[in-house]
């Protein structure tokens, strides 16, 4: 190995030879990437270069302390060389990037499929990487994992042949799923199914405290989120979110549209099928199969809304409070309706009362009637009696023609009243005057038949035996 210095950097030239011959001689292989022979074998430059330091123990990984910039000859001056990595490295690679025989819901194992996004170093970013991040991951993978690149660390190796072949085709089937990798992720349709099948949290929250509420369905939502048809999903807030955009993030997960896919639902294989007719009937049974996945899907989505819509404090206060407005309301319709039944009641009892005191004033008025009634009739029987007496001497007398029949008959026709007065007429009146007093009844015409019993005498119209004669009017009102 030789080592020169020119300009304080490093050049290594080194010179190593294989155990293998060629025509009885050695093969010696020179770094410059310009082998005398190498068995159809061409070295990759820099890894080539690389790869011969390492072995010859002048290649180190990088020092954490980059304050170290000795000029040892046993640090490589290029910063990018890498270690190269063994055929273990990449069998354990190649062992886990592939993926896990899955069984489908109905116990079907369906076929394994490697990771992807882990082969392009995206392992962390899955679903969420960008098509200009894939690209870049794939590009970085192919200059780091191209068999031509690795292929200069098998030559310097002294395994046998046939181990030497076996890290060859694992170096090449390596980077083939690479290239597999980056086919698939950029394909829309590939990468849709690809991250419907990858590892996934189906479970769906049911019980958490009112104080856990946004931890635990918050990370749920996020988790279904990648599910969604409309990229722009709306995000669950916190306690002091409006309620129309609580109630809008509920009708945008109630209408939620997802665009998983269920291969690993399709129990048939199309390219087994021995005829059209045996093809079309899987296709059926394959989208039988899925639809009925597809629905599972959408009712374990409703039941994680309902569950959050049920638990969510800000739903439970506005039901709280809704409740306690209806309450109210219905409170007041009772208040209202008592009052109503009051106020009829109490009308009721008012009307009762008022009819109560006018019977009582009715009882009472008829009472007062009836006494009255009484009154009156003893009074009118007194006047009767009155009458009767003060008329005896007319009666007796037989004066104008005045009978019994003429007295009763004014006792019954004339009221109380009108007896009185005809009685008071009567009083202290004598002979012919109380006659006529009596024949006239109640008529005030007494005065004015005096003057014509007076003009009569006066004009001799007087009978022989004393008595006056009677005049038209008093002869009428006989």
């Amino acid at each position: 190995m030789q080592s020169l210095r020119s300009n304080s950097v490093v050049v290594i030239k080194l010179l190593t030879y294989s155990n293998e011959l060629s025509e009885g001689k050695p093969l010696y292989v020179s770094s410059n990437s310009l082998p005398v022979k190498a068995l159809n074998r061409e070295p990759a430059g820099h890894s080539f270069h690389s790869a011969a330091l390492k072995l010859r123990g002048c290649a180190k990984k990088v020092v954490e302390d980059k304050e170290d910039t000795s000029d040892s000859p046993k640090k490589v001056a290029n910063n990018d060389v890498e270690d190269i990595p063994s055929y273990e490295t990449y069998k354990n690679s190649s062992s886990s990037n592939q993926g896990k025989k899955k069984k489908n819901k109905s116990g079907k194992e369906v076929k394994e499929q490697h990771d992807h996004y882990a082969l392009l170093g995206l392992g962390s970013l899955r679903y969420l990487a960008t098509e200009d991040q894939i690209r870049k991951s794939y590009r970085d993978a192919a200059l780091k994992h191209h068999p031509d690149k690795l292929a200069a660390a098998l030559l310097l190796t002294e395994e046998s042949e046939e181990v030497k072949e076996a890290k060859k085709e694992a170096i090449e089937s390596h980077f083939k799923l690479i290239q597999e990798a980056y086919e698939v992720l950029m394909d829309k349709t590939k990468r849709r199914i690809f991250d419907s099948t990858d590892e996934f949290d189906d479970e769906v929250p049911s019980e958490c405290a009112p104080k856990d509420f946004f931890k635990v369905f918050g990370p749920a939502f996020k988790r279904n989120a990648r599910w969604s048809v409309n990229t722009r999903v709306p995000d669950l807030g916190d306690e002091n979110t409006p309620v129309k955009e609580v109630d809008s993030y509920y009708n945008f997960w109630y209408a939620f549209k997802s665009w998983r896919e269920f291969p690993e639902e399709e129990e048939h294989d199309l390219e087994e099928a021995e005829s059209r007719e045996e093809k079309r009937w899987m296709e059926r049974e394959n989208a039988r199969k899925t639809q009925k996945a597809r629905k599972e899907e959408y009712a374990r989505i409703r039941t994680l809304v309902d569950n959050a819509y049920k638990k969510d404090p800000r739903i439970v206060k506005r039901k709280e409070e809704e409740k306690a407005k209806k309450q109210a309301k219905k409170d007041e319709k009772v208040m209202a309706k008592k009052k109503l039944e009051e106020e009829a009641a109490a009308a009721i009892e008012e009307e009762k009362r008022r009819k109560e005191e006018e019977a009582k004033l009715a009882a009472e008025a008829a009472q007062q009637q009836k006494k009255n009634k009484e009154k009156e009739k003893k009074l009118r029987s007194k006047e009767r009696s009155r009458l009767r007496t003060l008329s005896a001497p007319v009666l007796s007398q037989r004066l104008l023609g005045i009978s019994v029949a003429y007295v009763e008959d004014l006792c019954m026709s004339l009221n109380t009243e009108q007896l009185r007065k005809l009685c008071d007429k009567m009083e202290n009146k004598e002979g012919l005057k109380l006659a006529k007093v009596l024949k006239n009844g109640n008529n005030d015409e007494t005065e004015s038949e005096e003057e014509e019993v007076v003009e009569a005498k006066q004009n001799g119209h007087v009978e022989a035996n004393g008595f006056a004669t009677q005049s038209p009017r008093a002869a009428a009102m006989v």
